[in-house]
């Protein structure tokens, strides 16, 4: 049997030439669903393009749902993360500058809270360092792929770490490379779907008042424009605009910046200071013919990508892992071959239809409130009013929101 150099992420020394799954991505989807197999029995190899330092240090922030919350409790690894991140517990949705916004509150999904807002860092690092703790969890840091050969009894995966080709043996192998997954493309799956109009700047800032635990989609014509309440009265803001105003507001002086984005966010908070560099990034709805081959799954964004609009990206994948890792633990208590088409299939039927739900959803969302044509403006007031006054509509759009809609898996159960 071969050896594998030692991780640059894990002490146990890694002795192993063949595995049950290989994870091709080490970002918050790979990772969790290596920490979702750890005490499954199953032998993982987890590898990552990126150093751990760099992989960690990225500055994304992600809405989490209450379902996200409720697999990452059955992994075993939400009790380290919930302190550094923040519990939202009202969603105010609005449009435009109309009277009558819609107000979401725990009381409606009979909780006390409706999500939270977590940054990269310490949502990645404590899922890598559970994984630390595991023998059954190999990960390599700054491993290219190089090849895949998917063979009839097993994959072979070729990737290059520290100057030297290596090759490991799966039974399985997951794509969680992200949205232009090179697996994807290898292995033929084709996408379908399209480039928006819009592009998202998204950075922090820091109120003068306090944000009171509320997250705010405020949607205008040019597109949706969210804040997110983090940790230490900041926010995270995500404003989306057509392309040309987008890369407009990037071009701005730090002082020109700041009064269009007062203009935008409203008074509710006093002024705004900037706590963050600008960053820009396209939107794209992306769902893939299939999402599974003999002896290869995809999940997360290498699967499906949809509009940022409700914060349901990251989630999606969330979800996906964990199905997945259900379906893989059911065939390993059954004898049955996890890279095998039937096996592949069940986790393929349960999260395909439910992921374009999701991106349908955004998408309407997005084009019928970034819109000003009236037949349009008079439905969705129509809508708005519904929401507020509709309770079992309410709850039913939020329960969608929150993940609570739909098929639960056992981790979510487990918690």
């Amino acid at each position: 049997m071969s050896s594998l150099p030692q991780s640059v992420s894990t002490d146990a020394p890694v002795t192993r030439s063949h595995y049950d799954v290989a994870i091709v991505g080490g970002g918050v989807v790979g990772s969790a669903l290596a920490c979702a197999l750890r005490d499954s029995g199953l032998q993982v190899i987890l590898l990552d393009a990126q150093s751990r330092e760099a992989a960690i240090a990225r500055q994304q922030v992600y809405a989490v749902t209450l379902l996200t919350g409720q697999i990452l409790q059955g992994i075993g690894v939400w009790e380290a993360i919930l302190p550094q991140i923040n519990t939202f517990r009202q969603i105010r949705l609005s449009d435009g500058d109309r009277p009558g916004d819609v107000r979401f509150v725990p009381q409606d999904l009979d909780g006390d809270r409706l999500g939270y807002v977590a940054e990269h860092t310490p949502l990645l690092k404590n899922l890598r360092e559970y994984l630390d703790k595991s023998d059954k969890v190999c990960t390599i840091c700054s491993a290219s792929v190089q090849g895949i050969d998917y063979g009839v009894d097993a994959a072979t995966v070729t990737y290059a770490h520290q100057g030297q080709e290596q090759q490991v043996t799966a039974k399985l192998v997951v794509a969680a490379d992200g949205g232009r997954s090179p697996l994807r493309e290898a292995a033929g799956i084709a996408t379908r779907g399209w480039k928006y109009w819009q592009s998202c700047v998204t950075f922090k800032v820091k109120p003068e008042k306090s944000h009171e635990n509320i997250a705010y989609e405020k949607f205008q014509a040019s597109g949706p424009f969210a804040i997110l309440p983090l940790p230490g009265n900041r926010c995270n803001v995500v404003w989306t605009a057509p392309h040309k105003e987008a890369k407009a507001l990037m071009e701005l002086d730090e002082a020109a910046f700041r009064e269009r984005l007062q203009q935008r966010f409203g008074s509710e908070m006093g002024r705004v200071e900037l706590a963050s560099s600008r960053y820009l990034f396209p939107v794209q709805l992306m769902q893939s013919d299939r999402y599974v081959k003999p002896r290869l799954a995809l999940v997360g964004d290498a699967a499906h990508r949809c509009h940022p609009v409700g914060g349901q990206g990251m989630n999606l994948g969330i979800r996906d892992i964990a199905a997945l890792a259900e379906v893989l633990q059911t065939a390993q208590q059954q004898g049955q071959d996890l890279g095998d088409l039937t096996v592949l299939r069940r986790y393929e039927r349960w999260r395909k239809l439910e992921n374009l739900t999701i991106l349908g959803f955004t998408d309407l969302l997005d084009r019928t409130f970034s819109n000003t044509w009236f037949p349009l403006v008079v439905m969705r007031q129509l809508g708005l009013w519904s929401l507020r006054h509709v309770q079992p509509l309410k709850v039913l759009a939020l329960r969608l929101m929150t993940g609570l809609l739909g098929r639960q898996p056992q981790l979510a159960r487990n918690s």
